[in-house]
Parts: C-alpha cells; sequence; structure tokens
C-alpha cells in the first residue's frame, strides 16, 4: 500500500548517517528506506506471525519492537525534536504503519494511545511532552486514556470523578471504567471534574495521573476474549501535581475535542494497516488449504473481496483526514465518518474469517481452552475467534456506532432533529 500523500512514484535513494533531516522533508525516501530495513533487519524476524497468551505478554513484547523501531529512528519521524522525534509530521507515521503492515509486521500496541495522546499533550502541554513522551517513543512506557464513568459513557460533560485544587496539587476522587491500556499503563490521561457538575463541559480539565500513585487502584476487565485490554481504575484522594495538567484548568473539553481528531482519524489509518495484515494471512491460510487438499468454502474470494473493500473506503475516506492533519487543519465532526467506516471495516473482516474457517474457528477455542496441543493451523484460527471477540467492541469503543451516526446528522448533514412524542 502506498503513502496517502498522492505523490508520483519514487526514485529509490539510499539511506544513511545524516540523512534525517532529508528522510523528514521526503516523505518517500521516508517509506522506501524504512521499506527495506523492515524487510533486512534480522532482529525483527520473531515478530512476525507471532501469537501472545495474554495482553500482558503482548504489550511487553511490543515494547521490545517499540524500541529497535525507535533505536533505528523510525518511529520517530512524525514527532517533533522537543519530544525525541526526527522531525516530520503524521504522513510518517501512517507510512509506518503501512510498512510495517506490508511487511507482515504487527504494529506496537502502544500506538494506539500514542497517536491519540500524543498530539493533544504535544500541543496543550509541552513540558509535559518533553518529560514524557521520550520515554512512550522508545517503549519504556506507554498510557492509559481514562474517560468512560459508569454513569458517563458516551456523554463525557455528566462524567463525576472529580480534582479538588489545594494550592499546587489535586485530590482526584472518582472512578474511571473502560479504560484503554489501563491493565498495563504507566500513566493515565484523565478527564476530571474541576467545575461543578451544573458546569458541564466548561467545569472538565485534562490531567495526567502516574498508576502507582498512592490510591490508585486499578482493575483489569477482561473481554469476552479473555483479554485484559481495558481497566476500571479508582481514585482515592489521589495527590497530583498541578503541572500535570494538559491545558489550563477547565480546558479540558476543548483538550478532548482535539484529541479526538486523532482518534477518529489516525487511529483509523493505524488499524486499516493492521485489518490489511490480517487480511493477507487469512488469504494465505486459505490458500495453504487448498495446497493440502481441504476444501475452501464456496464464494470465498467474493468474502475476500467483501473484506478488501471496505478496508479499501476507510483509506480512501481516512487518507484526505490524515493529509489535513498533516498540514495543520482541524477535522471537525466530519471526522466521525472516519470512525463508522472503520467498525464496519473490522467487522466484516471477522465475520469472513469466522465464515471461512468454519469448523478450525469454533473448535480451535475448545482445544486451547483444554490446554490440547493445537496444529499451527489451528492455532491461527484460535487467533481469529479471539479477535472476533474482540472486534465485536469496534461499534462501542471510542463512541458508540449511532452516537457518531447522530453526530454526522446533526453537525455535518444538518439534518432536522427527530420530533418528541
Amino acid at each position: 500500500m502506498t503513502a496517502p500523500t498522492g505523490a508520483p512514484a519514487p526514485v529509490a535513494r539510499p539511506a544513511g548517517p545524516g540523512t534525517e533531516a532529508s528522510l523528514a522533508e521526503d516523505l518517500d525516501a521516508y517509506r522506501l528506506a524504512l521499506r527495506d530495513h523492515l524487510r533486512t533487519e534480522p532482529a525483527l524476524e520473531s515478530f512476525r506471525g507471532r501469537r501472545y497468551p495474554s495482553t500482558e505478554a503482548r504489550m511487553a513484547d511490543h515494547a521490545r519492537l517499540e524500541r529497535l523501531l525507535h533505536d533505528a529512528g523510525w518511529s520517530r519521524y512524525g514527532w517533533p525534536a522537543t519530544v525525541g522525534g526526527l522531525g516530520g509530521d503524521e504522513r510518517h507515521r501512517a507510512v509506518l504503519y503501512d510498512e510495517l503492515a506490508a511487511a507482515g509486521l504487527p504494529v506496537p500496541g502502544q500506538h494506539m494511545l500514542l497517536e491519540t495522546l500524543g498530539p493533544p499533550i504535544v500541543r496543550f502541554a509541552p513540558e509535559l511532552a518533553a518529560a514524557y513522551l521520550p520515554a512512550y517513543l522508545r517503549g519504556e512506557e506507554w498510557w492509559g486514556q481514562g474517560f468512560s464513568e459508569p454513569e458517563a459513557g458516551s456523554d463525557l460533560a455528566s462524567l463525576r470523578c472529580r480534582a479538588r485544587r489545594d494550592g499546587d496539587t489535586y485530590a482526584v476522587t472518582g472512578q474511571k471504567l473502560w479504560t484503554s491500556h489501563g491493565a498495563t499503563a504507566t500513566r493515565l490521561v484523565c478527564l476530571v471534574r474541576t467545575g461543578t457538575p451544573e458546569s458541564r463541559h466548561r467545569g472538565l480539565s485534562m490531567i495526567m495521573i502516574d498508576v502507582d500513585s498512592p490510591g490508585v487502584t486499578v482493575r483489569p476487565i477482561a473481554m469476552a476474549n479473555g483479554d485484559n485490554e481495558l481497566a476500571e481504575v479508582f481514585f482515592d484522594d489521589v495527590v497530583v501535581p498541578t503541572s500535570r495538567l494538559i491545558g489550563a484548568e477547565g480546558q479540558g473539553w476543548a483538550v478532548a475535542m482535539y484529541l479526538l481528531q486523532f482518534e477518529r482519524a489516525m487511529y483509523a489509518w493505524l488499524s486499516a494497516a493492521e485489518a490489511l495484515r490480517r487480511l493477507r494471512e487469512l488469504r494465505g491460510q486459505l490458500a495453504a488449504r487448498a495446497a493440502g487438499g481441504r476444501p475452501v468454502p464456496d464464494g470465498a474470494a467474493a468474502r475476500l473481496g467483501e473484506a478488501y473493500a471496505h478496508l479499501v473506503a476507510l483509506r480512501a475516506r481516512s487518507a484526505g483526514t490524515v493529509r489535513r492533519l498533516a498540514v495543520g487543519d482541524t477535522v471537525g465532526p466530519e471526522a466521525s465518518v472516519d470512525k463508522v467506516l472503520l467498525a464496519t471495516a473490522e467487522i466484516c473482516l471477522h465475520d469472513v474469517a469466522r465464515d471461512l474457517l468454519g469448523d478450525e474457528f469454533l473448535f480451535a477455542a475448545e482445544g486451547a481452552a483444554g490446554g490440547n496441543a493445537l496444529a499451527a493451523g489451528t492455532v491461527e484460527a484460535a487467533q481469529w475467534r479471539t479477535d472476533w471477540w474482540f472486534s465485536r467492541s469496534a461499534t462501542i469503543l471510542g463512541g458508540s456506532a449511532e452516537v457518531q451516526r447522530t453526530i454526522l446528522a446533526d453537525h455535518v448533514l444538518g439534518l432536522p432533529k427527530e420530533a418528541k412524542p
């Protein structure tokens, strides 16, 4: 897959010492040099096709991959020098995800929230970004996103987790639910209430909290696939310096709105790259089945084409959004289109895998649960089943599909409101 630049086919250029500035300025040169590295670097081979028994194991191993990418310089492009980067823009990060996927390598799981949380911290809290983002880029730490609460999911303006100011510190009390990366993160970026409940979105602030702070309790949430992708977090008078504010007090809603455009756009591009890698793997599994004399379901090509078409539609839309971010445009409510397309593509891909793998998909889970030794093909099918369970959350996590469509109806299409009975 090509970079979302619309540029003509590039001419190969060597990459070597002193080329950082040219790679930051020349996206095609960056892509070609990165592609060569990913396909020839022996240290990366162990990450291809690797399966993990838990979220914790995956994140720990992906931290090693992140360090390799950092030390070679590739994951530092797209970030400013002030936070340990080598320059460039969002398109460099999009190319990184494309080339990792094309090389059969996973995008490190840490990037899901690096894309969501990194840009707003660079913009609204440059001192925090300079202090902590370099370690994130090195794979030494990663952060969780604490927004949702038991009674404030899609309606974040009603959240209750409170931060009471006392001089140069806040005392944070309350609960967060469905915290992304909450089970493994080192720090949490939380939306908290610093104003009155009646102030709604005007009384919110964004703050960074260390997970090991006294008074923080993390309880992992096992999803349907058994993995601890999320957590509920409790805060009992947790003392946090005011220097950990992201933006000014009361500016949390503005920071969250800025954050959402990256959550919608860059995460969509990252996820599409991963999904294309998995689609290629599924096609390879079916080809191996056919070569071994096992039947491939009728209509398999059409179903694979259906999944591919959804991913192409997502990328066609997302490419424009990435370009807008790269030139500093503000992407407003129209970014919800990217989120709706992403959910559609992810669900379709995993439904296709379920249907085409058939009995392997069903019975692999039973063998894995019983501790039985599984053949290589069955292990792959078991991974697809695990991923299928997680894909059911695609229309909920990061804002439900219903909410996204309402945003589009109200703020993009300008459709009339539903009449009240």
